[in-house]
């Protein structure tokens, strides 16, 4: 059997690229990963998404728990096979959706007690509860379980919930036990504090996990601050490990991280955005809703090769989203997922040709210019 294995094949500055090895496939690296909440890509089939050019899916712990339970994915036989998709899974651990539920969870050293939002139903989620779900679910990399304080926070609230989900990390690695060809990974926390994230990384380095994650950004502190952590960030964690940054995020938050040194990155953005009307390009975001685009003959990016800018017009999508139409939905969603994948070949590419710099900068001008008027 394939086991897990990460090899770095070139370096830019911070940056790298490489590949993932899995028993399911390769990952290569930099990665996005398309999230799959309750077992799907929403407004996407499996083949469409593995079309786009991802490699890897993320699914939810907290979501596939309660709907439609880790036990019957397990009998309908695995998440693989539960929503057909053969490449390489990651769950998450469930911690952040537990700890946003804020007034109806209960946080105790054991674990937390909390209410299902669909029901109402009282469950609870530990270290131990949370690898036994991602066993059941049968996913490729699994997260240890954490705590997640949503920014801003004290600093004595930040390395308090730190602390803990160190304990909680030592818990998941000894529940996990020996599962070849399936991954932990820890989850460094401490906020925008140097010397929490210091010690999180120490501590996570002596527990020994097969990847690393940077936990506790994108949760409302602002890029400036996100890319100061990240200035430093990943290099407190192995080098020879991969470096996962959770929950990011727009294109030019990918594009910062993975000049910081991040291998990995998820986010719901480009399928939310493409039910809502946004789309995503290389000028930047286009509003599929405004009314300019009503009689707009053009594609959304006449440089796009994804089936919504092959078949469809900016008039056709703007109808159609108004109409309430799901192909809008569909195309749009389809389009950012592409788009996303695009960036993160681009960005492989340049850095394994030593050209991240001028690969950034031909970015940010492309952004700077903005979508074009109709002639």
């Amino acid at each position: 059997m394939t086991r897990f294995a990460f090899q770095i094949a070139a370096t830019d500055g911070a940056a790298r690229t490489g590949t993932i090895s899995t028993p399911r496939g390769e990952i290569r690296t930099p990665a996005f990963m398309p999230v799959g909440t309750a077992a799907t890509v929403k407004a996407m089939l499996p083949d469409s998404v593995r079309a786009t050019g991802a490699d890897i899916l993320l699914g939810n712990t907290y979501h596939l728990m309660l709907r439609p339970t880790a036990e019957r994915v397990a009998r309908m036989g695995g998440l693989h096979r539960f929503m057909n998709w053969e490449g390489p899974i990651l769950t998450d651990s469930g911690g952040f959706q537990v700890m946003s539920l804020a007034a109806l969870r209960k946080l105790t050293e054991e674990g937390v007690t909390f209410a299902s939002h669909i029901d109402g139903s009282r469950h609870m989620l530990s270290p131990e509860r949370s690898m036994e779900i991602q066993r059941l679910l049968g996913s490729d990399i699994v997260m240890a379980f954490d705590e997640c304080p949503a920014l801003p926070a004290t600093e004595d609230e930040v390395a308090r919930a730190m602390r803990l989900s160190m304990r909680w990390a030592e818990r998941s690695k000894a529940a996990f036990g020996d599962r070849p060809g399936h991954a932990l990974f820890g989850i460094q926390q401490g906020g925008v504090t140097q010397e929490l994230r210091a010690e999180s990384a120490e501590t996570l380095r002596a527990i020994g996990f097969d990847g690393y994650a940077i936990g506790g950004l994108a949760v409302g502190e602002g890029q400036a601050a996100m890319f100061g952590v990240l200035d430093y960030a990943p290099g407190m964690l192995p080098e020879d490990k991969p470096r996962y940054l959770m929950g990011v995020g727009k294109p030019d938050d990918i594009v910062g991280a993975v000049e910081r040194g991040v291998d990995m990155m998820d986010c719901v953005l480009p399928s939310r955005s493409g039910r809502t009307g946004q789309a995503w390009t290389r000028r930047g975001q286009v509003n599929i809703k405004n009314a300019r685009h009503a009689d707009d003959p053009r594609p959304l990016d006449e440089d796009c090769s994804c089936p919504a800018c092959r078949g469809y017009s900016r008039a056709y999508l703007h109808h159609v989203f108004r109409a309430g139409e799901m192909i809008s939905g569909m195309l749009l969603t389809w389009h950012n997922l592409h788009y996303y994948q695009e960036l993160m070949a681009g960005l492989r590419a340049a850095i394994a040709a030593g050209q991240l710099a001028e690969f950034v900068t031909g970015f940010h001008a492309a952004r700077a210019e903005g979508d074009i008027e109709p002639v």
